[in-house]
């Protein structure tokens, strides 16, 4: 069975982190084909939207410490080799989301530590079953935060709320972490995933343009002053002004109908 699986259905791409034995750990084939996917789906206008959860009981345990204990004995890692081996791994996935315009949900449905706390982090909007926990793990396993801890959690909980949860490796259960923005919405654990996924089919049957440019605005303004912000926005709108789909939505919203979105 593969570390990762990918469906499309009706605009809405499902990827399920596959290694529930090992509460859904990396391994280089789910890293690398997860990498595969957002690349894919960068190019395929059918997936409007993406949903990542896990298979089983867990969200993402991060890095297989089992594994690591488990595997050959050898000479120990370099700092250069450390530093590589990120960069050709786990580093690819948070590069790959961010040339992605398409909206990522996370359905966290489980335990979230270290670096699988880091993957629900990246993505841009997260919905929690309520027996979802999350933790970032590293310094208790003599580790720092290697897979963008340091610069997503600060911008969802703040800056000293970030520090207290990186330093003290303390969990956050599925309230707490609504209650602090490290999620948007909390679920029952039966509803977690068909909550979700309805979510994004109301994404996916969006004018596709106009929910594209709205994530890539929000994001090159979080890190813009106001005048580039507002010199992006006037861009992206005479962009949209001349397509069909906002004639389509003005036309739909005075029927009071759905829109009929086509994509140009």
């Amino acid at each position: 069975m593969a570390d990762l699986l990918w469906e499309v259905d009706d605009g809405v791409g499902l990827i399920t982190l596959n290694r529930p034995e090992r509460k859904n750990a990396f391994s280089d084939e789910m890293l690398g084909r997860w990498e595969e996917v957002l690349v894919e789906a960068r190019a395929d206008d059918a997936v409007r939207a993406i949903v990542v959860t896990g298979a089983g009981d867990a969200f993402c345990a991060g890095g297989d410490v089992k594994a690591m204990a488990e595997g050959p004995v050898g000479p120990a890692p370099t700092a250069g080799t450390v530093r590589q081996g990120l960069i050709e791994t786990v580093h690819r996935i948070p590069y790959a989301l961010e040339r992605l315009d398409t909206p990522v949900i996370a359905a966290v449905n489980g335990a979230a530590v270290g670096a699988g706390m880091d993957m629900a982090l990246m993505c841009d909007i997260r919905f929690a079953a309520r027996s979802a926990r999350f933790s970032e793990g590293y310094i208790r396993a003599g580790l720092i935060p290697g897979d963008g801890a340091c610069f997503f959690l600060p911008r969802l909980v703040g800056l000293a709320k970030a520090l207290e949860l990186l330093l003290s490796a303390d969990f956050v259960d599925a309230e707490e972490a609504l209650r602090i923005g490290i999620v948007n919405r909390v679920y029952d654990d039966d509803r977690l995933l068909a909550e979700t996924l309805a979510f994004a089919g109301r994404l996916a049957h969006s004018p596709p343009v106009h929910l594209r440019l709205i994530k890539r605005n929000v994001y090159q303004s979080y890190q813009a002053d106001l005048h580039s912000a507002l010199e992006l926005a006037a861009s992206h709108m005479g962009i949209v002004r001349t397509l069909e789909d906002s004639r389509e939505a003005v036309t739909a919203l005075l029927e009071r109908r759905p829109g009929n979105y086509t994509g140009r």
